[in-house]
């Protein structure tokens, strides 16, 4: 569903896409952020070149954290890992090829550890990564291989053969047998003090295989964690991809292992973005509170997400970042292929806390990292406002922002905010709330060259009564993310913006709507 509205009279009309005069600043001024023209995302990690997938978890070595992320030449080709670094979560600068691609041998998602006490054998502090990788270039023979690092993650040698060798596709015997062969993927590897132990979870069709090693040579095959037990009750999301484990300490001071991985539960209506189970790890197996999965991120692009821990609280904090694109359009050309040579970003980077709800669950909310305002140019704070129908706010616009926005009403069924709004009022991105749900719609500036063809308004539950939102929306060149209220719902979503299309106008449908914050920070 397009929210509409019958607006795209009430925009062209208004001209809420006129372009504001920079040098304004400060309340009541007009905001207005890296108008330059250009196409490339002003705060997101973007490659120089090529095509960008999958980030890896990322690691912190000498106060510099280095953001390892699949790459390859051309779109949806086959690559290996690059490597950028960033020290505040915001700029980041790039360093080239260190597990690159072997003749037609590609490398996939794994992750990197600091082996801070040597047990690996190659000395203290040394970086040891798992990944996957396909011999020959056979995407029924992956296999997990170790990577080690003495120049603190810089460049890689991979040892000779598999840590953990695929068992399905040395001895499949039949079909079922193969298509499991043919997902063994993305090994994530955590250290379990509890048990002095590392732990390596790899993404399975329809579960995760668990595997244990005190050197990170050795592998043991502990018990799978299978989500999807009964298929009656049971949320069929398919096989798991860039899979997680970690443990964190709730705000009651309890503390849990995690487990998530991205998945696409499409078919099941529910997102496609990256699930998570809260539960018990008695190094054997992963026992979640519950089988229904959770989710950290509500809209179309938030994939292959990895977290880590927070430097200064790394029980209480981690921190997350994602691939902003979706396997059901992924694969096509973008207008920064041809503007600028490049495919892909990643997002925001996001700060996560376990939280006890009021109905005993335990659920990750997200909050976006503070650098990135705090980065930004000076605010304007615009004066409460009532709002009925469509009002253009002239005094807002740009192409990299910040938009904070606080809304309450009573008898109006839809409430929210456009932006990236054209001149002319026929493209533009909706954020809103309608009766029992938020949305994040996009379909308005949907190009037919680059079209996201369904997929075009996200949606997350929203308590029907409540009569207030408050937003957190970040704008960039090619990306939209909203944090809604505390941050138990994200939605993040690719948007093509056109060039002019800057504009900001708040709505009110049924009733009006009440404007208590209006904030805009340029990035």
């Amino acid at each position: 569903m397009t929210h509409d509205l019958s607006r795209r009279g009430l925009l062209r009309a208004a001209g809420i896409g006129t372009v504001i005069a920079a040098g304004a600043a400060g309340t009541g001024g007009a905001a207005r952020a890296a108008g330059d023209g250009s196409l490339r995302a002003v705060y997101h990690l973007t490659p120089s070149s090529g095509w960008l997938c999958d980030v890896q978890r990322p690691i912190v070595v000498d106060g510099e954290t280095l953001v390892y992320h699949l790459h390859a030449a051309e779109t949806a080709g086959p690559g290996g890992w690059d490597l950028a670094t960033t020290r505040d979560g915001v700029t980041f600068e790039h360093h080239g090829p260190v597990l690159p691609i072997e003749g037609v041998e590609p490398v996939w998602s794994g992750s990197a550890v600091v082996d801070a006490d040597g047990g690996a054998g190659y000395g203290d502090g040394a970086v040891i990564a798992l990944a996957t990788r396909l011999p020959e270039g056979e995407v029924g023979r992956q296999q997990q291989y170790l990577y080690r690092s003495v120049d603190g993650g810089r460049s890689f040698t991979r040892e000779a053969e598999p840590v953990i060798p695929n068992v399905d596709a040395e001895t499949a015997e039949n079909p079922q047998e193969l298509e499991n062969a043919a997902w063994f993927r993305d090994p994530k590897v955590e250290w379990d003090p509890d048990r002095q132990e590392w732990v390596c979870v790899i993404g399975r069709q329809r579960y995760a295989a668990m595997y244990t090693s005190t050197d990170l040579h050795a592998w043991q095959l502990r018990r799978n964690f299978d989500y999807l037990v009964d298929p009656a009750t049971d949320t069929d999301l398919g096989g798991i991809e860039c899979p997680d484990l970690f443990r964190m300490r709730a705000d009651d001071g309890t503390v849990h292992w995690v487990i998530g991985g991205s998945m696409d539960g499409h078919a099941a209506g529910e997102p496609m973005t990256f699930a998570y189970w809260v539960g018990d790890w008695d190094g054997e197996l992963f026992t979640p509170a519950s089988r229904t999965p959770q989710w950290l991120d509500h809209g179309y692009d938030w994939y292959s997400a990895v977290t880590w821990p927070d430097e200064q609280d790394p029980l209480g904090v981690r921190r997350a970042i994602a691939w902003m694109n979706n396997w059901k359009y992924a694969k096509r050309e973008v207008p920064t292929s041809a503007s600028h040579g490049y495919n892909g970003q990643a997002s925001i980077v996001r700060e996560l806390r376990l939280r006890r709800e009021a109905d005993g669950r335990y659920a990750l909310v997200s909050t976006p990292l503070p650098a990135i305002a705090a980065g930004g140019g000076e605010a304007v704070v615009l004066s409460a406002r009532d709002v009925t129908g469509v009002t253009p706010v002239p005094e807002l616009a740009g192409t990299a922002y910040l938009l904070e926005i606080e809304m309450s009403w009573d008898e109006a069924t839809n409430v929210g905010v456009s932006v990236g709004c054209s001149a002319d009022g026929t493209r533009r991105v909706n954020i809103g709330v309608h009766r029992d749900y938020v949305y994040l719609d996009r379909g308005p500036a949907d190009r037919e060259e680059c079209s996201f063809g369904e997929f075009r308004e996200s949606r997350a539950p929203q308590d029907p009564a409540a009569r207030s939102v408050r937003l957190q929306v970040f704008v960039d060149r090619q990306s939209v993310e909203v944090f809604v209220n505390e941050g138990h719902v994200v939605l993040s979503q690719q948007v093509y913006f056109r060039e002019g299309d800057e504009g900001v106008a708040l709505y009110a449908d049924g009733g009006p709507a009440r404007v208590a914050t209006l904030r805009m920070t340029p990035l």
